[in-house]
């Protein structure tokens, strides 16, 4: 959809980077965005709210109108609205200016507010950091490509807590905390995590040994999906190094964001990428 006038510049100055104006505003927009998260952060100190209650009040609903003010002006120009609605940002822009509007029913819903820092994510595009993102879509394939081993892992994991919750219902009985074998397996849980609240803890000789036992098998599988996702990670690396391979020496092993060949020094764009055999 062609843009034109008053809707073609007010694209270029929201959604765009390229020019001054543009690269401005989303400067602004980001240094707002964080002012208001700051808001929301001091408002929920007691000594503070009720000092400056009223400002904060003020200030926040200058931030929310500022916000949809500008949430329906990007629908206003958008190219395509019906896709900038319901697009990542879209829905972040308008789950921003949400909590406000919730809060006049529900009580301490502009708390939620925080989530405008989502907002930030901006920051990529503006600073042209976007290159960054492949790093992160590289973490997120390693991680989908583990997600059966993390599975199993979990699930093994959850059959030991639920074993052992009940086995420390049985011994330490609900005179010492252990009222269920529910709140049982959430011992276990907080106890093979090494987190340790001491909110309930076990008393007698046998209990206290199954509760060594627990904290021993906690720290022997603690690193075990670290690992899982090291080694994906490491596979995915290996793959995109090999994908980078030189048609002037035939050699690979390069970098995913090298230019030139380590080897040689040809320029690695001017070839196509052979695949991996």
């Amino acid at each position: 959809m062609a843009l034109t006038g008053t809707r073609k510049r007010l694209n270029e100055i929201i959604f765009g980077t390229d020019t001054p104006a543009g690269r401005n505003f989303d400067v602004f927009l980001i240094w707002t965005i964080l002012l208001s998260v700051v808001l929301v952060m001091l408002a929920s100190i007691e000594n503070l709210s009720v000092r400056y209650g009223e400002a904060f009040f003020a200030l926040e609903w200058f931030f929310t109108f500022l916000f949809t003010v500008e949430y329906l002006t990007r629908i206003y120009c958008a190219r395509e609205r019906r896709s900038y609605i319901f697009s990542f940002y879209g829905i972040v822009d308008l789950l921003a200016i949400l909590p406000s509007y919730l809060a006049l029913i529900f009580t301490g819903a502009s708390y939620l507010m925080v989530i405008r820092l989502l907002r930030v994510l901006r920051i990529f595009r503006v600073l042209k950091l976007v290159r960054y993102l492949s790093d992160a879509n590289l973490l997120m394939r390693s991680l989908w490509q583990a997600r059966r081993k993390i599975l199993v892992f979990y699930s093994s994991v959850l059959v030991v807590c639920i074993i052992f919750g009940s086995i420390m219902f049985l011994v330490e009985g609900p005179k010492h905390g252990f009222t269920s074998i529910p709140k049982s397996i959430y011992w276990t849980i907080v106890t093979i995590t090494t987190v340790g609240f001491g909110d309930i803890t076990p008393h007698t000789p046998l209990g206290q040994t199954i509760a060594s036992m627990t904290m021993l098998i906690g720290y022997s599988i603690i690193a075990v999906p670290t690992g899982i996702v090291t080694a994906e990670l490491a596979h995915e690396l290996g793959r995109e190094k090999t994908l980078a391979r030189c048609h002037n020496c035939g050699r690979a092993g390069h970098d995913a964001d090298s230019e030139y060949c380590k080897y040689c020094g040809y320029k690695l764009e001017d070839f196509e990428p052979t695949p991996p055999e």
